[in-house]
């Protein structure tokens, strides 16, 4: 009895201890003190703001930058009579009145006379390229997560954000007036580092993305998503449907697993088999379906052989149909 009571209170020990670290796991921990981390996207807090027209005025080596920032749809919020929150250079760089001091205009014109460049105290700014990637989205979030930018509402749980992709990975704010990446500049962006994918739509049938007839974001939502894959849709079928509206239904005879994802037979970016097929006719069919046996005639049948061509040169409507066959036994074979 003894024993017995020894070995319940060793159980419910154990389950206590499982409970706990479950709890444990799931709190937040930051992968540095708050404080710490603060200091990282804010910058020095010994420096004081100083302005853009302070900064830049001290030196030249920002010029093109400069323009080309103001060009920008955050540039143009630099205006007074925009009535929009002001966003410069200290607001992603930090404070910078330390970076400039004792660069006066004067002593900038006498180094040019010389020949020489003067440029700010860089070590004094936010050094965002050595910043953690969390860190540096955080820069960019801290103000796209506070206006209608609807589709960064599911980017700190997105795939791109777990596997330490930033904003300015994909982003340059520095080159002109479009922040945001031309439809026609994605693939090429996206191969980056997505290099199976560029290798599948270099084979024979694929997705016109290299012809720049479709993009990636016809498909993808790279801030994030509520589906898999990034979709923009709710699931691969309500996607590929957006083109291929003919395939959607729904039929009166429908193929059973052609009704929710159409990557059961279809490889999405590229394939080596027409139509974009996972394999060739008929052994993509006869994964799930057997071949047609070919029967002798007479009183007594024997089985001669198998019949195995092309599926669709009968069954031509695979994805579904609304009209019946002429065999009344069997209705519905997918048949026009």
């Amino acid at each position: 009895m003894a024993n017995r009571k020894i070995l319940i209170f060793l159980v419910i020990l154990a389950m206590g201890l499982v409970i706990a670290g479950c709890e444990s796991m799931k709190r937040s921990r930051p992968i540095m003190p708050v404080k710490d981390y603060e200091k990282m996207i804010v910058g020095r807090l010994d420096a004081d703001y100083v302005g853009t027209n302070n900064c830049l005025r001290a030196c030249h080596a920002h010029d093109k930058l400069r323009k080309d920032f103001e060009a920008s749809t955050m540039g143009a919020q630099m205006s007074s009579q925009s009535g929009m929150p002001i966003v410069d250079c200290e607001s992603c760089h930090g404070p910078g009145s330390l970076a400039i001091a004792g660069l006066t205009p004067r002593k900038v014109k006498e180094a040019e006379k010389q020949g020489k460049t003067v440029t700010c105290n860089y070590k004094t700014l936010i050094d965002i390229k050595k910043l953690p990637a969390g860190a540096r989205s955080l820069i960019c979030l801290k103000c796209h997560t506070s206006n209608a930018t609807f589709n960064l509402h599911y980017w700190s749980s997105s795939p791109h954000a777990m596997h330490g992709v930033t904003c300015i990975d994909c982003h340059n704010i520095h080159h002109g007036p479009d922040l945001i990446v031309s439809p026609r500049d994605t693939a090429k962006m996206c191969f980056r580092c997505h290099q199976d994918v560029k290798a599948e739509f270099h084979m024979v049938s694929h997705h016109p993305v290299p012809e720049q007839k479709i993009f990636c974001t016809d498909c993808h939502d790279p801030h994030g998503s509520m589906s898999d894959y990034l979709l923009k849709k709710d699931s691969v079928k309500a996607t590929c449907t957006q083109c291929h509206a003919e395939k959607e239904g729904p039929f009166a005879f429908e193929h059973a697993e052609l009704t929710s994802n159409c990557l059961n037979c279809h490889n999405q970016h590229g394939s080596v088999n027409p139509y974009l097929l996972k394999l060739r006719l008929p052994f993509l069919c006869l994964q799930c379906h057997t071949g047609h046996q070919r029967v002798a005639g007479g009183d007594t049948a024997e089985i001669k052989g198998a019949i195995y061509t092309r599926c669709t040169d009968c069954h031509s409507q695979v994805h579904g149909t609304d009209l019946p066959t002429f065999d009344t036994t069997n209705p519905g074979r997918f048949t026009r």
